[in-house]
C-alpha cells in the first residue's frame, strides 16, 4: 500500500512539473520572404530566345514551375547519363554527405530522449563484517554476511522553459542543413561531370584541328624547301616557315596536357583513381544543345536552390540557439525517485522492512558566473545575425548566377553565329583556292595557307560551341534543379 502511495506521489509530481513546461523562451523562427522581383535581369526582354544556326541551335526560354528532376537528360546523351550515374554512385563526397545526414539525425534522436525520464536499475552484492561495538547487530546475528542490494532510480528534468525543445529545434535545423547540402553537392557533382565532359570533347576537337594545322605547316615547309633548292625561295623564306611550324607545334602540348588532366578529373569525379579511369571519350556531336531552356519565376528561386535552403536552415538553427542560451539563464528543475531493497539473502531484498525509497525535487538558479551565461546569449544573438547576413549573401549570389547565365547565353549565341560565319567563309575560301589550284592559277602554298585559316576558324567555332554548352549547363545549375526528400 505504501509502495502505491509513493508512486502516486511521484506521478503527481511529474505531472505538476511537466505542466510547467509550457513556456518556450527565445524567438520563434519565421522564414525569410522571397525577394520582390519579377525579372532576373535588367533587360526583361533578354531572356526570350537565343538565336542559333537553324532551329536545332535556337534556344527558347520556357517559364516553368520547377526544373525537371533529371535535368541533365536534356543534353540527350545516354553515354553522359551513364557516366553521371557512376559518379553519383561512387563519388566519396556524396557518401560522406550521406553519413553526415545520418549523424545529424542520430544526434537529433538522442536529444529527443531528454523529453522522457531516465530509468536505471542496479544490483550489488558485498561481503562484509561489522564491529559489534559500533554497529548494530543484524537480526539474523550473521557476521560476517553478504549484503544484496537492488534498486531502481528514475530521474527527470522537466523542460520548463523550453531548453530541450529549442535544442531539438536547432538540431532539426542542422539536420535540414545537411540534407540540403547533400542535394547541392549532388547538383554540383552532376554539373562538374557534364562540364568536364564538354571540356574533354572540346579539347579533343581542338587537338584534331591543331594537328591539321601542323600538317599544313609541315607541307608548306616542304614546298618552300623545294622552291629554295630550285632558286625560287630564299633561306629567309625557309626560316620563316620553320618558325611558323614551330609555333603551330607549340599549341599541341598544352592541349594534350589539358586533355589528360580533364580525363583525370572525370575519373576522380566518378570515384576512380586516374589510372582506373578509362572512360570513353566524348565528341561535341554526342552532346546535344538543349533548345528548350527552363526558367522558374524569380520569386520561387529561393525554394529551389538547395544552397539557399541550407543557409535558411542555418538561420533557423542559430535562432533556436538563442532560446537555448536564454533558457540556460533561468531556473533549472529536476526530480528523481529511488526504490530498492537490501537483505542478506537474495530472495528477501524486497521483503517487509527491507525496502527503501526516496523522492527528491530540485531547483537551481545561477546567481553569479561572471557574466558567462549572459555573454553566451550575446554570442548566440551575434551568431543569428551572422547567419542572417550569410543567408542574404547566398540569395544575392543565387540571383546573380541566373542573371549572369542569361547574359552569357545571349552572348554565346551571338559568338557562335559569328564563329560559324567565319568558319563558313574560310571553308568557302578553301574550296575556291582548291579550284584555282586545279586550274593552275595558284600554287600549293596558297592552298595550304587556306587550309590553315579554315582549321583556325574551326577551332574558334569549337570553343564557341563548348562555351554555349557550358553556359547552358550553368543555367540548369543556377536554378537549383528539382529534388525531393528521397535524394
Amino acid at each position: 500500500m505504501t509502495f502505491k502511495l509513493e508512486h502516486r506521489l511521484l506521478a503527481l509530481t511529474i505531472v505538476v512539473m511537466t505542466s510547467l513546461a509550457g513556456c518556450t523562451v527565445g524567438p520563434d523562427f519565421k522564414r525569410p520572404s522571397s525577394p520582390d522581383v519579377t525579372s532576373f535581369t535588367r533587360d526583361k526582354e533578354l531572356n526570350k530566345t537565343f538565336d542559333g544556326v537553324g532551329k536545332s541551335q535556337t534556344q527558347a526560354i520556357m517559364t516553368v514551375n520547377q526544373v525537371e528532376a533529371d535535368w541533365w537528360k536534356s543534353f540527350s546523351s545516354q553515354k553522359l547519363n551513364s557516366l553521371i550515374e557512376i559518379a553519383l554512385k561512387n563519388n566519396p563526397s556524396i557518401k560522406a554527405a550521406e553519413a553526415s545526414i545520418k549523424q545529424a539525425n542520430d544526434y537529433l534522436a538522442a536529444q529527443k530522449g531528454y523529453f522522457y525520464p531516465t530509468a536505471q536499475a542496479g544490483y550489488s552484492a558485498s561481503r562484509q563484517g561489522d564491529s559489534s561495538v559500533i554497529s548494530p547487530t543484524l537480526q539474523s546475528n550473521n557476521n560476517p554476511y553478504t549484503l544484496h542490494t537492488a534498486q531502481l532510480s528514475i530521474s527527470y528534468a522537466p523542460d520548463v522553459f523550453g531548453l530541450n525543445k529549442r535544442t531539438v529545434e536547432s538540431l532539426e535545423a542542422q539536420a535540414e542543413t545537411q540534407k540540403f547540402q547533400l542535394i547541392a553537392l549532388r547538383t554540383t557533382l552532376i554539373a562538374n561531370v557534364i562540364s568536364a565532359v564538354i571540356q574533354q570533347a572540346s579539347i579533343q576537337s581542338q587537338i584534331e584541328a591543331t594537328e591539321q594545322i601542323i600538317l599544313s605547316q609541315t607541307n608548306a615547309l616542304n614546298i618552300i624547301k623545294k622552291q629554295s633548292e630550285l632558286g625560287y625561295a630564299s633561306d629567309i623564306d625557309v626560316s620563316g616557315q620553320e618558325a611558323n611550324l614551330a609555333q603551330a607545334k607549340q599549341l599541341l602540348p598544352p592541349l594534350n596536357k589539358q586533355l589528360e588532366i580533364t580525363k583525370d578529373l572525370i575519373a576522380i569525379l566518378c570515384g576512380k583513381l586516374p589510372s582506373q579511369g578509362g572512360f570513353d571519350s566524348f565528341t561535341l556531336e554526342e552532346i546535344n544543345l538543349p533548345v528548350n531552356l527552363p526558367l522558374t519565376l524569380p520569386s520561387s528561386l529561393v525554394e529551389q536552390r538547395p544552397d539557399v535552403r541550407a543557409a535558411e536552415a542555418q538561420v533557423h538553427a542559430a535562432s533556436a540557439l538563442i532560446g537555448v542560451a536564454l533558457a540556460n539563464r533561468l531556473p533549472q528543475f529536476s526530480i528523481s525517485a529511488l526504490y530498492g531493497g537490501s537483505a542478506t539473502k537474495f530472495g528477501q531484498m524486497f521483503s517487509s522492512n527491507n525496502s527503501f525509497w526516496g523522492l527528491t525535487g530540485n531547483v537551481g538558479q545561477t546567481l553569479f558566473d561572471a557574466g558567462t551565461l549572459k555573454y553566451k546569449q550575446k554570442a548566440a544573438e551575434a551568431g543569428f545575425e551572422q547567419a542572417e547576413s550569410q543567408y542574404r549573401s547566398v540569395v544575392l549570389g543565387a540571383y546573380q548566377n541566373v542573371a549572369d547565365t542569361l547574359y552569357a547565353l545571349d552572348s554565346d549565341a551571338k559568338s557562335l553565329l559569328a564563329a560559324t560565319d567565319s568558319e563558313t567563309s574560310a571553308k568557302k575560301s578553301l574550296e575556291l583556292v582548291q579550284k584555282q589550284l586545279d586550274l593552275g592559277y595558284v600554287n600549293s602554298l596558297a592552298l595550304i595557307n587556306s587550309e590553315q585559316s579554315y582549321q583556325q576558324a574551326k577551332i574558334s567555332k569549337i570553343q564557341a560551341q563548348a562555351m554555349r554548352l557550358t553556359d547552358t549547363l550553368a543555367l540548369f545549375q543556377s536554378l537549383g534543379g528539382d529534388w525531393d526528400d528521397t535524394h
